[in-house]
């Protein structure tokens, strides 16, 4: 196995293919990844090692099929092949841009759409859903579009894999938005970028490689991706993957896996908390344990004070504790996080004056107001702040120049 090489002057690796590399050298059969299937089942699950071969496998093909920076969509239904392509694309310097699966012809002509603005040359996905993509991908406004399936039998060896190192400034992936209300707009986003703002994140969450997550959000979205995917291998704890549907088919199975697989991370949108408070009875919340359940993080639309408290209160009795709701707040521009909470404090709210708010966008404390907002909290600090503050208390106790 040939090692990466790109470090930082302090040994730390320098991208995410470094960190990846890594692990696979040093914590080789530890889980990474596993997928819940919402039909049920055993869990499927990827080690370091194995999610560092199939990326290497997977980057050898694209290597050799696609010009150096190609920009690839990934359009894949949920599950792992999406991770092995997403870290395919940063091993061989391709730029990925993850997009989701069109299941209408009105989301198909959003995916053209992004995909002529990213210039893609070839969109990745799994063989079940090559013909669907190929009639879609036939139609883009700059000529056929090739469509690559990626799992099945590699047609490359790990070994063959180049091992370029990508630079911190090069471009990893484009961040799309959903292009709901007008022309998809992608952000561009560098190795840096995803280093930076995980290395934010860690500091603001507190993880550690004894942490463990479930996560049922869309991959291509920011927070899924970011969060839910780069983040675990980041700081090198295990992650279950769930596919997104199955919140809204029967959140009690979020809930329970979470229990089951002693999850210490989980989270999503304030949505997520109300749709488990209507549709889980008593009886069943009496049989999970939430007790391990230490960073509840709830972003990227409006948190609702009243959804946290109710929430809490019904699955109090399951051991979960009010203070691990963590608000926070992030935008795609900025990687993903801009802001978060004061770990365990739970949730700081402010009473304002209603009108004040509607009418001239004023928060205006009361007492008697009749609108209740949630703190996001401050940014995390820049990186290696933390390190100069270490550095100025060792100097002002005399143990440094």
């Amino acid at each position: 196995m040939s090692k990466a090489v790109d470090i930082t002057p302090s040994g730390a690796p320098a991208t995410l293919v470094a960190v990846l590399r890594q692990r696979a050298d040093t914590q080789a059969q530890r889980r990474a990844f596993g997928y819940l299937p919402s039909s049920g089942g055993p869990v499927e699950e990827l080690s370091y090692a194995g999610l560092d071969r199939k990326a290497r496998e997977l980057a050898a093909r694209l290597e050799a099929e696609q010009p150096p920076g190609s920009r690839l969509l990934l359009v894949y239904p949920p599950g792992l092949d999406f991770v092995v392509a997403f870290f395919a694309c940063l091993y061989a310097g391709m730029v990925a841009v993850p997009l989701p699966l069109p299941t209408s012809r009105k989301r198909a002509q959003r995916q053209l759409a992004a995909a002529a603005d990213a210039e893609a040359s070839a969109w990745l996905t799994v063989g079940s859903a090559r013909r669907m993509l190929d009639a879609h991908a036939a139609g883009a406004a700059a000529g056929p579009v090739t469509v690559l399936a990626t799992d099945g039998e590699p047609s490359h060896r790990a070994e063959d894999w180049s091992g370029r190192c990508p630079d911190r400034t090069d471009l990893a992936f484009l961040q799309y938005t959903s292009g709901s209300t007008g022309t998809p707009r992608g952000v561009m986003v560098t190795h840096g970028n995803l280093m930076a703002n995980s290395a934010a994140i860690q500091e603001k969450f507190a993880l550690t490689e004894r942490d463990t997550s479930v996560i049922w959000l869309p991959p291509f979205h920011d927070m899924g991706l970011i969060g839910g995917v780069l983040q675990p291998v980041y700081a090198g704890f295990p992650a279950l993957l769930m596919p997104p549907q199955t919140l809204l088919r029967d959140p009690g199975a979020w809930l329970e896996a979470i229990s089951e697989h002693r999850a210490t991370i989980s989270g999503g949108p304030n949505f997520g908390y109300e749709h488990c408070i209507r549709h889980i009875d008593a009886e069943r919340a009496a049989g999970l344990d939430l007790s391990g359940w230490r960073v509840a993080f709830n972003g990227a639309e409006p948190i609702r004070a009243d959804t946290q408290e109710r929430f809490a209160d019904a699955f109090a009795g399951s051991g979960f504790d009010a203070g691990a709701f963590f608000a926070c707040y992030g935008i795609a521009e900025a990687t993903l996080l801009v802001t978060g909470a004061v770990r365990g404090a739970g949730a700081r709210v402010l009473t304002v004056d209603g009108d004040e708010l509607a009418l001239r966008k004023r928060a205006v404390p009361s007492p008697e107001g009749t609108r209740r907002l949630v703190g996001c909290g401050t940014p995390p600090p820049p990186p290696g702040a933390d390190r100069r503050r270490r550095a100025r208390l060792c100097r002002s106790r005399g143990h440094g120049r």
